[in-house]
C-alpha cells in the first residue's frame, strides 16, 4: 500500500471489524484531534446573497470583490466527463482543514501549510430545481487518484491506492474534482469551498441552528458536551458537532458523516426559518460573511452569478432532499480504511447521470454508522 494511505497526523484510526459484523461502522481509537469542518451546502451559501440584486451599487462591488475563486475548467481542460444536458446540476462541496490564520485555534494542531478535504458532498439538484440528492465520500477512501494540474498550472502525478482526501491536498479543488470526477464519471458542474471560520462564523450570523439530541454527545476533542435534548447550537458548538466521531457512535468516520448530514437538514430548515429577507441588515451580514468566507469555481465568482444560482435553488428544503453515504466497504487489507462498493456505487452514479431518485439497493447492505437519529431537525 502506498505510503499516502497511512494516516496523516491527527487522522483517527479505525479499530479492528467485528466478525460477522461486515458493513457496520466499528470503533476507532480515539482520534489525536478533532476532525474537519462542514462545509454549509450549495444553496445555503447562495442562498443569502439575493441582496446583490437590489441596485444598490456599493453594496454590490462590496460583495463581489469579498468572492474568492478556482478556475476549475481551465485548470482540468476538456479531458472530463459530458455535460448531460437534462436539466439537472451537480455541485462539489467541500470542506477545508486549513490551519491558516484563524482555522488553527478552531481546528487545532500545527500550521503545516497544507491543507485536506475530509468533508466531501456532491449535491444533485435535479431538473426543475424542487429535489436534490446529496452523496458524501468518506475520506477514508481509498482510490486511484488521476493525475491532474492545479489552478496554478502545476503538474502532479497519478497514485494508486490513496486516500481521497489526498487530492485535495496535492492539487487544491482542481484535482479533487478531477479525482470525484474519475470515480464517479459524473461532471461536476460547481465547485464550493469552505474552511472551520467560515463555518463557525455563517452559522452565528444564522443565529444558530436549532437541534435535538437524542443521546448525550461529550467529546472533549471536538469541545462538545450535549445533554440529550433540543439546543440552539452557535457556531463554536455546531463545528463541535459535525467535527465529532467518537463522542457518539461507533467512533467511525461513516457515523460522523451522519451527524454531518443530519446537520445539513437542520441547517437549510434554519434559513427557511430565520427570517433574512425581510431584515436588510440581516440580509447583508450574512451575504458579506459568505462571500468572505465560500471559495467558488470561476463560473460562480460573481454576485450575480451566485443570485441566478441560488433563485434556482431557493425551492428545495430539507423534505426535498435525499442524504446518502457514496457505497463503501471496509479494506479487507486495512481495516483502518473503507474501499468503494463498485456495483453499488455504480447505481448511484447511473441514477445522477440519469437525473433519477438514487434506488435503496444502491446503499443496502454497505459499511455505515451508528449514529443515525442522533441529531434531528427540531
Amino acid at each position: 500500500m502506498s505510503a499516502e494511505s497511512t494516516p496523516e497526523p491527527g487522522i483517527p484510526e479505525a479499530g479492528p471489524q467485528v466478525p460477522g459484523r461486515r458493513g457496520k461502522g466499528r470503533r476507532r481509537k480515539a482520534p489525536r484531534r478533532g476532525h474537519r469542518a462542514l462545509l454549509v451546502t450549495a444553496w445555503t451559501a447562495a442562498g443569502i446573497l439575493v441582496l446583490g440584486g437590489t441596485g444598490l451599487g456599493y453594496v454590490y462591488f462590496k460583495l463581489n470583490g469579498n468572492l474568492r475563486t478556482v478556475d476549475i475548467n481551465q485548470a482540468l481542460g476538456s479531458n472530463r466527463p459530458t455535460k448531460v444536458d437534462n436539466g439537472s446540476e451537480n455541485i462539489l462541496v467541500l470542506g477545508s482543514d486549513t490551519r491558516s490564520g484563524a482555522n488553527k485555534k478552531l481546528g487545532g494542531g500545527a500550521d503545516d501549510g497544507s491543507a485536506r478535504s475530509d468533508t466531501a458532498m456532491i449535491v444533485h439538484v435535479y431538473k426543475g430545481h424542487k429535489r436534490a440528492s446529496v452523496v458524501s465520500i468518506p475520506r477514508d477512501t481509498l482510490i486511484n487518484r488521476p493525475s491532474c494540474t492545479d489552478a496554478n498550472g502545476v503538474a502532479h502525478d497519478a497514485a494508486t491506492d490513496v486516500m481521497f482526501n489526498s487530492a485535495y491536498s496535492t492539487g487544491g479543488a482542481a484535482c479533487a474534482v478531477k479525482t470525484v470526477e474519475s470515480i464517479t464519471g459524473v461532471r461536476m458542474d460547481h465547485y464550493l469551498e469552505v474552511d472551520f471560520s467560515g463555518f463557525q462564523k455563517l452559522i452565528d450570523e444564522l443565529g444558530g441552528v436549532k437541534v435535538t439530541t437524542t443521546k448525550n454527545i461529550d467529546d472533549p476533542q471536538s469541545h462538545l458536551d450535549l445533554k440529550a435534548g433540543t439546543h440552539t447550537l452557535d457556531g463554536e458548538q455546531a463545528l463541535g458537532l459535525v467535527r465529532t466521531r467518537h463522542g457518539v457512535g461507533d467512533g467511525s468516520d461513516l457515523g460522523r458523516i451522519q451527524l454531518q448530514q443530519a446537520f445539513v437538514k437542520a441547517l437549510i430548515d434554519q434559513v427557511e426559518q430565520v427570517g433574512v429577507f425581510t431584515s436588510p441588515k440581516k440580509l447583508y451580514d450574512l451575504a458579506d460573511t459568505a462571500t468572505k468566507t465560500v471559495t467558488t469555481d470561476s463560473d460562480l465568482g460573481s454576485v450575480n452569478s451566485l443570485v441566478d444560482f441560488a433563485n434556482g435553488l431557493k425551492s428545495i428544503g430539507s423534505k426535498n432532499m435525499h442524504m446518502v453515504t457514496m457505497p463503501v466497504e471496509y479494506d479487507p487489507s486495512n481495516p483502518n480504511r473503507v474501499i468503494v462498493a463498485e456495483a453499488k456505487a455504480k447505481q448511484v452514479w447511473t441514477a445522477l447521470k440519469n437525473d433519477r431518485p438514487i434506488p435503496a439497493s444502491a446503499t443496502k447492505g454497505t459499511a455505515t454508522g451508528k449514529a443515525k437519529g442522533v441529531v434531528t431537525s427540531s
